[in-house]
């Protein structure tokens, strides 16, 4: 059993998602990462760059946009960007898709089956005429999606998602945003697919690599003083928690896998997080998009910024600190940040809300 102190656990977690100063590069750093996550909400800038941009500072957009459709040195799959290297294992995902056997993968199965004629007609069009957006293609479905929710009678969107997850399709770019669909065999590489059993295991092993220490997964256990339960370590991570981390800044998207997972979120860090998109505007109590502040290996507060596009002014609407955290300078990473985005200035924080 690793015996951790809480501030050795919180290095582990930071310097293992790179928040520590030490990415270079887009390639190298998602090689760490494991994964990037997308998500459509761009109230600052999409979040997939929002979390390269806090690990490297202002990069190179065209670069990833190079990485993923031209070099191939990346690629998209069920709305996250992995590391080519990785396909072998999320191949083995592919084949396996939809895995279960809840409610919904036995839906999904029986839906496919009782609209195959509809993916054949979609692998036909994207054969002969390929590369296709979604709205070059017709929704064809014999029986509708079944869902009370957004999903409901989205056809065509379910099934083009439902044969990305499968591995038949596979995302070869973007126009005007929207997704450009094509054959998975003439845009991933040729390649081994996994056994099951070795491909859990190894995102197994690349999950805790990138988080360094984690509730579940392979690696050493281990305690964290003052935390109840145990965690699991990885390996080459134990010495991460060594000396402390540079007292660097970082503003983090609320998709960044540092404090994706709530719960470990607020064990490690003492550090209690809610995303507010959805909660009504009377009722939050931080700010829509509301982003936390790392320094060093603490969170020591959230601000909720919002850049125009249209004015090119990077707003800060607020700022909340920690109840026993020192407030830090914010001027360089909203100017770096300013500067990545494009806009032109930032708009001072009012006095009232300081």
């Amino acid at each position: 059993m690793i015996e951790l102190t809480a501030a050795q656990a919180r290095r582990v977690a930071v310097r293992s998602q790179l928040l520590d100063g030490s990415a270079s590069g887009i390639r190298g750093s998602l090689r760490q990462l494991s994964l990037l996550q997308l998500d459509p909400t761009a109230r600052v800038v999409p979040s997939h760059l929002l979390v390269l941009w806090s690990r490297l500072g202002r990069f190179d957009r065209t670069e990833l946009d190079r990485l993923l459709w031209h070099d191939r040195a990346l690629f998209e799959w069920n709305a996250f960007l992995y590391p080519i290297e990785d396909l072998p294992a999320y191949r083995s995902r592919m084949r396996r898709f939809p895995i279960g056997d809840g409610v919904w993968p036995r839906r999904a199965r029986a839906w496919m089956r009782a609209n195959a004629s509809f993916r054949r007609y979609i692998l036909r069009e994207l054969e002969s005429r390929g590369p296709l957006l979604s709205r070059d293609l017709e929704d064809r479905a014999r029986v509708p999606w079944p869902s009370s929710g957004w999903t409901g009678d989205r056809n065509l969107s379910e099934m083009l998602e439902f044969m990305l997850a499968r591995g038949d399709l596979a995302v070869v770019g973007r126009r005007t945003g929207q997704r450009l669909w094509d054959l998975a065999t003439r845009w991933y590489p040729p390649g081994e697919t996994l056994p099951a059993r070795e491909a859990d295991a190894f995102l197994a092993e690349r999950r805790l690599r990138s988080l360094g220490i984690c509730r579940r997964g392979p690696g050493l256990p281990a305690r964290v003083e003052g935390v109840p339960g145990t965690w699991r370590i990885h390996p080459d991570a134990l010495a991460l928690g060594g000396k402390p981390v540079p007292q660097r800044t970082a503003l983090l998207s609320p998709f960044d896998r540092l404090i994706h997972d709530r719960n470990r979120t607020e064990a490690l860090f003492r550090f209690h997080y809610r995303m507010e998109i959805y909660v009504p505007r009377a009722q939050r109590r931080y700010g829509y998009f509301v982003l936390p502040i790392l320094r060093g290996d603490r969170l020591v507060g959230r601000i909720d910024p919002e850049y125009d596009r249209r004015s090119r002014v990077l707003r800060v609407n607020a700022v909340h600190w920690e109840p026993h955290a020192r407030e830090v300078p914010l001027e360089r990473p909203l100017l770096n940040l300013a500067r990545f985005l494009g806009a032109e200035r930032v708009e001072p924080l009012p006095q009232a809300v300081r």
